[in-house]
């Protein structure tokens, strides 16, 4: 009863008035985010939601677009500014994405969503994350969030999808708000922790022949 229906009521009903009281603090930080970083103000990026289906995700963005001599965008870590840091230490950067939850793309809680390349790389076991819609928020990343590793990280997604109650919702909401109040557990440059995924997931097909946690 609580996953098929009051769950996503409870999505709607929290990300209508959560946009409605945070208004005056999305336009400031338009307005904030295009003096200090440029146009346009929101980060798109494709991503698998439910089913596996592709959604358009939001976010504000935190990096400018400056260029070498030769015209390639310098590395992320150089067009992170110091005010981009801001938004993503307390996950103001994060604002947009109750547009995605309103949509029904997103829930509050949930495995986040990850990029669309990363789909081949899934065992079957942790493909599970897609039989749920992704969240704003989810019990890998109130458990040590971008710093466990990817065989971690995607257990605790499968662990979220198997229990998933309202008093686990509950749970790992507390828990976000403790993480998000100490501005603990974030990792700056995000090319260091989601964008070696594939990478790391070939290799171990190619080392053993299958994409199955190696023992330790």
């Amino acid at each position: 009863m609580y996953k098929k229906y009051i769950k996503r009521l409870l999505d709607i009903l929290l990300s209508l008035g959560i946009l409605a009281v945070l208004s005056p603090l999305f336009v400031i930080l338009i307005v904030l985010v295009r003096e200090k970083l440029g146009s346009p103000v929101f980060f798109r990026q494709e991503r698998p939601g439910l089913g596996g289906r592709i959604f358009t995700l939001y976010k504000f963005r935190t990096m400018t677009d400056e260029r070498d001599e030769n015209g390639e965008l310098l590395p992320d870590g150089d067009r992170l500014t110091p005010f981009g840091k801001f938004l993503r230490s307390t996950s103001l950067d994060e604002l947009p994405e109750f547009l995605n939850i309103l949509k029904g793309d997103m829930s509050f809680i949930g495995p986040r969503p990850l990029l669309v390349s990363y789909l081949p790389y899934y065992t079957p076991e942790e493909s599970l994350r897609h039989t749920v819609r992704p969240g704003l928020t989810g019990l890998a990343q109130v458990s040590g969030r971008n710093f466990l590793d990817w065989d971690r990280r995607l257990q605790k997604d499968v662990e979220y999808v198997k229990n998933l109650s309202f008093k686990m919702d509950l749970r790992v909401l507390l828990l976000t708000v403790k993480v998000v109040l100490d501005r603990s557990e974030v990792a700056e440059d995000t090319g260091q922790t989601e964008g070696n995924f594939a990478r790391i997931r070939q290799e171990r097909l190619e080392r053993t022949g299958h994409l199955e946690p190696e023992k330790e």
